[in-house]
């Protein structure tokens, strides 16, 4: 587990990229079995060819899914999600494109129902070889304010 990172250490404008992943046709197999959502643009290459992009896409839920989890990297055990908001499909995914997702910390602010937290926004963006942004959401944690002794930095 990593070190705790608390509410006051979070600075706005920060950012951290993820490693960098290629979508497979296994990586849609598997997702449609998993979610049901067999959809023909996603798993249909006949159906998917006559469609304005010419090919099989990823599901956005499993963009999102591979996106958020590459930039889950690090435990923080003083930080919990709350969700996410402002989910966007931006542009599509296909088998080959290679992922990454960039987050920058957007916004911070006190937690109105738990005072000893606070609520750190991040702009999640899931970007493809070519540097376009596919995919992008606001993930939004609770974070734990510093217990005293430990150095606060803003």
């Amino acid at each position: 587990m990593s070190a705790a990172v608390y509410f006051e250490q979070f600075t706005i404008g920060s950012t951290r990229s993820s490693p960098t992943r290629t979508i497979t046709e296994t990586d849609i197999v598997v997702h449609a079995g998993h979610t049901g959502d067999f959809f023909p643009h996603h798993v249909d290459a006949e159906f998917a060819a006559k469609t304005a992009f010419g090919q099989r896409i990823a599901h956005g839920t499993m963009v999102f899914s591979i996106g958020i989890g590459l930039a889950a990297a690090e435990v923080n055990p003083a930080s919990f999600s709350y969700g996410h908001d402002r989910l966007r499909f931006v542009r599509p995914v296909f088998i080959g494109d290679t992922i990454q997702t960039l987050v920058t910390v957007i916004e911070k602010a006190d937690d109105p129902r738990r005072p000893q937290y606070g609520r750190v926004t991040e702009r999640c963006e899931v970007v493809n070889q070519r540097g376009e942004t596919v995919l992008v959401s606001d993930h939004i944690r609770v974070v734990e304010k510093a217990p005293e002794g430990i150095q606060k930095v803003s």
